[in-house]
Formats: structure tokens, C-alpha cells, sequence
């Protein structure tokens, strides 16, 4: 602590911070879509430690299209007039090369948003080519290694469209968000079972972060004071677990749009502060989250798909979880939306003809 000044040894006395924080390097971030609702949630938590820690500086790089600009600048401003003391720096620009110079962490929540009357083709066509332009630049100037987490619709199939333009960036390392639905069936079974969510663990989504998704308790405990139990034995019916809360998880978002007029943002920033969290840092022992990942084949999805799986995290590494026995309802639902993984898939490398 000698190399310390005094002030600091003080500082450090008094536990206002700590020696470990003051000499870690910042972690450049980038989240586009920055003026966006989700990006307005999101870029407050991040500085203020949510995502890495409250030991790890960080650089904000918030990246918009020019029409935001004015918007942009605004949330930066916010930013600096918050005085977060991890923030070390805010890279405000609509420049995307800019955007992406050294950044360790990429949050890709900007993306061309379905509106009434627009054909599911023409949003598809507008996604490959922003990913198809953002993937290059990240392949370019981001940092060695960099993290991705794609968190715009269609958030599987605009990670594979990443990953197929930014190829020196490793396929483990481009995922895209369904730890939001994974929250939600946490909160689903924390309401029917009137405990608290940090008592639930070990649900699944499968697949798609569309309405095909298979959310699936049939692996999930509950932690009581007799240790853990699972999740079937204490809700004891197969109706609701097989009907009902799979319905109000792959609905929950359109629930969200109908009550507030307006789409998921603080729960889905919440959600990529969890995802990122738990990738970077590592998921508690016996714990496992979702995450859309590049199939390797396993539960027999085909290989080749962004595709959400069970997965444990540890320094830096997802694996996804083996070994789980899957019943037939099970085994429908997650080819049900890995079909229609493929399909949007098919549609989408159509574009790049």
C-alpha cells in the first residue's frame, strides 16, 4: 500500500473503496442503441457496478444513429453529471468504428424494431445489414477476445449474422439475451410459490427469444429450509407448469407492451447487466442461466444455430450444462423453435446473396 498516497491510504482506511479497484485496469464497454429506452436503463447500471462489480472501472462507448445524436449527447451528459466514480470516460459518437475502437465488452442493442404493417422480411433484410456492417467494425477495432451480447430482435439470428462477419472474434464469445425470459420464469415460480426469486433456480429456455421459446421447469429447485426441492413437487400441477407458465413466459413481453404502451427496458437492461455479470464473473456452484450460444450439437440441436441453452460459467467460459434427461414435451417444444431457427436463419443469409 506504500505506493499508495496518503489521501488514498485513507480512503482506503475508511473502506470508501479499495486497493484492488483503484488499480484495475477500466473495461472499455460499448452498448449501441445507447439513446434508446434499453440503453437509457442500462448504461446507469453498468456504471454504476451491476454488471462487473463494484471494484471495476469502466468506459462507456455509446454509439446511436445520427438522427439520436442530440439524444445521445443528452445521456451523456446525465452520465457525467452523475458522478459515478467508476466511470472513468464516455465515448458518445455515431461513428461506429469509433464505437468499437478497444472495446473488451460489446452490448448490441440497437437494431431496426418491427412496426405495425412492416413485413417480417423487410425487418430481417434491414437487421443483416446493420449487423453486417457493425460485425465488421468490431472485427476490426474492437479488442482481442472482445465479449458480444446481442440484445436486439431478432436477437439469435442478428448474433449468427455477427459471427458470420466478425470471424477472428470466437464463436464463444457472440451470444445473444434470453436471461430476460430466464428472469421471468425465475419470477413466474417465485409468485405461484409465494417465495422470494432468489430462492428459485435452475429453469431453462430453450431455444428462440421469440414467442416459440421453450421456457422448462421440469429441472428447477426451490431452496427451503429442508434443503432444496424441486419445482414439480411443490407447484404439483403438471397444467399450469406445462400450459400456463410456459404461456405467460413466451407472453410476458407482449403482457409489457400492452400495460405500459411501450416495450420491456429497465427488466431487459436488468437482464444484460445478469448476463454479462454471470458470463464475466461466473455463475454460483451448482447454478446454472440461459444464454443463446453457437450450438455445438448437443441435446440435438442442429450445430450451426444461436440457440439458448442451460449454461455454467466459469472465469470468462460458458459450458452448457449435460446430462439432462428430456421428455417428450420437452423434446417438442425445443424443436419447435429450433425449427423456426432455421427457418429465420434461411430467411436471413437469403440477404446476403
Amino acid at each position: 500500500m506504500s505506493s499508495l498516497s496518503l489521501f488514498q491510504r485513507i480512503v482506503v482506511r475508511c473502506g470508501l473503496t479499495s486497493c484492488r479497484s483503484m488499480k484495475k485496469q477500466p473495461v472499455k464497454i460499448m452498448v449501441t442503441g445507447a439513446a434508446g429506452q434499453i440503453g437509457y436503463a442500462l448504461v446507469p447500471m453498468i456504471a454504476r457496478g451491476v454488471m462487473l462489480g463494484s471494484d471495476q472501472p469502466v468506459i462507456l462507448h455509446l454509439l446511436d444513429i445520427p438522427p439520436a445524436a442530440e439524444a445521445l449527447n443528452g445521456v451523456k451528459m446525465e452520465l457525467i453529471d452523475a458522478a459515478f466514480p467508476l466511470l472513468k470516460g464516455v465515448v458518445a459518437t455515431t461513428n461506429v468504428e469509433e464505437a468499437c475502437g478497444g472495446v473488451n465488452i460489446a452490448i448490441m442493442v440497437g437494431g431496426f424494431r418491427r412496426k405495425e404493417g412492416t413485413e417480417r422480411k423487410d425487418v430481417m433484410s434491414k437487421n443483416v445489414s446493420i449487423y453486417k456492417a457493425q460485425a465488421s467494425a468490431l472485427e476490426q477495432y474492437a479488442a482481442a477476445n472482445c465479449k458480444v451480447l446481442v440484445v436486439a430482435n431478432p436477437a439469435n439470428t442478428n448474433a449468427l449474422i455477427l459471427k458470420e462477419f466478425a470471424p477472428s472474434i470466437p464463436a464463444k464469445n457472440i451470444t445473444c439475451l434470453t436471461r430476460l425470459d430466464h428472469n421471468r420464469a425465475l419470477g413466474g415460480i417465485a409468485q405461484r410459490l409465494n417465495i422470494h426469486v432468489s430462492d428459485v433456480k435452475n429453469v431453462i429456455i430453450w431455444g428462440n427469444h421469440s414467442s416459440t421459446q421453450y421456457p422448462d421447469a421440469s429441472h428447477a429447485t426451490v431452496i427451503t429450509q429442508a434443503g432444496e426441492k424441486s419445482v414439480k413437487e411443490l407447484i404439483a400441477d403438471d397444467k399450469w407448469l406445462h400450459d400456463e407458465f410456459i404461456s405467460f413466459v413466451q407472453q410476458r413481453g407482449a403482457a409489457i407492451i400492452k400495460a405500459r404502451k411501450l416495450s420491456s427496458a429497465l427488466s431487459a437492461a436488468s437482464a444484460a447487466c445478469d448476463h454479462i455479470h454471470d458470463w464475466v464473473l461466473g455463475t454460483p456452484k451448482g447454478t446454472w442461466t440461459s444464454m443463446g450460444v453457437y450450438s455445438d450439437g448437443s441435446y440435438g440441436v442442429p450445430p450451426g444455430l444461436i440457440y439458448s441453452f442451460p449454461v455454467t460459467c466459469n472465469k470468462g467460459e460458458w459450458s452448457i450444462v449435460q446430462g439432462l434427461r428430456i421428455d417428450e414435451p420437452s423434446r417438442a417444444g425445443m424443436d419447435a423453435t429450433a425449427k423456426e431457427l432455421i427457418e429465420e436463419k434461411t430467411l436471413a443469409y437469403s440477404f446476403l446473396d
